[in-house]
């Protein structure tokens, strides 16, 4: 239950109004809207930096029941610019938690509005689409929030990478590892890393704009393109240095953000999502064993279907089997492939994490 009577405040840039109570952090916040199909990892999807600039709501009705840990982070803070929910708890039952939910929130600065029919709400976005939106806990006045909403800019033509990014070079795993990997950031989740050096690899990870003559000073088996928030059609300098990886013939394994990138290093363009996927529950067909994965995912842009079909250099390797999207590639002349959707799946089943053994075998042969 919230920890304050007071009230909340959502409205929509199509104009539709919602009314809750605040919770979190009393303020007034903008972004895209969007939502989230998970019924757990709550901590882990408010603090994937590829949710940087959005409104998020979490479609399961009880948010905070189990409290946060300190442990349970995808990064450094939380990256949404605030929250929405049907029920967000203060009360926690797990005794291994550090905190309550809005303690989290507070330590943040993140706003969040309480008891919306988050029901309709999503039902709404799914039938109108992705569309900016702004929550206030402390200006109650519409008219004055729409003047206020009409300064956030689209996400369409937004690039957020390099906002996220680390702003230094740092390495993990073991120094003698015979498995080096230079991983590009444009908002790299924790776990992915941890999948990489669990395998046993050494990763140095490096900002968004590092050249690629930086990036082969590692001296790499291979090259990891991150994950990510934004458009990935607004960063013409990674596209750039993807190419330029391409031209190393060194394995490359690209996730989300990265597999767009790799797609649009081959000249293959992305496109808004009507709505995007979100969530720990999309179902995934891989093309090259027939089987179905049980995915993670969170990504707004998706790779053009028709143009991928029609480049005779890409091999379509996975498909959403809920709208037949492109949910892998892999290039047929060169030791690169990637994944729309998230294979460290935290939160989420682990069905995809062949992925990383797969880039391993790239790189060992």
């Amino acid at each position: 239950m919230p920890t304050t009577s007071r009230d909340a405040i959502l409205l929509l840039e199509d104009g539709n109004v919602f009314y809750g109570k605040a919770f979190g952090k009393i303020g007034t916040t903008a972004g895209e809207i969007c939502f989230n199909t998970g019924m757990t990892g709550y901590q882990e999807v408010f603090t994937d930096p590829s949710y940087t600039g959005q409104v998020l709501i979490m479609n399961n009705v009880h948010i905070g029941n189990y409290g946060v840990k300190i442990t349970d982070v995808e990064s450094d803070s939380i990256k949404i610019k605030a929250l929405i929910s049907r029920n967000l708890e203060n009360n926690f039952s797990r005794f291994l938690a550090d905190d309550s939910l809005d303690n989290f929130l507070l330590k943040n600065h993140i706003t969040a509005i309480d008891n919306v029919d988050t029901r309709a709400l999503v039902s709404h976005i799914r039938a109108k689409g992705a569309m900016n939106c702004i929550v206030s806990s402390e200006i109650l006045d519409v008219d004055q929030l729409k003047t206020l909403l009409s300064q956030c800019p689209n996400m369409d033509g937004l690039e957020l990478a390099s906002t996220v990014s680390t702003e230094k070079e740092y390495e993990l795993g073991d120094p003698k590892s015979q498995l080096k990997v230079s991983v590009l950031d444009f908002g790299v989740k924790k776990n992915i890393l941890n999948c990489l050096v669990e395998r046993g690899v050494h990763v140095r990870v490096h900002p968004a704009k590092t050249p690629l003559a930086r990036l082969k000073e590692f001296n790499p088996n291979g090259y990891f393109i991150s994950n990510g928030p934004g458009d990935p059609a607004s960063m013409p300098y990674a596209i750039e240095t993807v190419k330029g990886i391409l031209s190393e013939n060194k394995p490359l394994f690209g996730i989300c953000l990265g597999h767009q990138l790799l797609a649009l290093a081959n000249g293959i363009p992305t496109y808004k999502m009507h709505h995007g996927h979100r969530g720990l529950n999309h179902p995934v067909k891989n093309l090259l064993t027939g089987i179905c994965e049980i995915t993670t995912q969170n990504h707004g842009f998706g790779v053009d279907a028709k143009a991928v079909l029609n480049n005779e250099n890409i091999e379509v390797t996975h498909i959403n089997l809920n709208d037949e999207s492109i949910e892998g590639i892999r290039l047929k002349d060169k030791p690169a492939f990637s994944v729309q959707y998230h294979p460290e799946a935290t939160p989420g089943p682990h069905d995809s994490r062949y992925l990383f053994d797969d880039f391993l075998k790239l790189m060992q042969n």
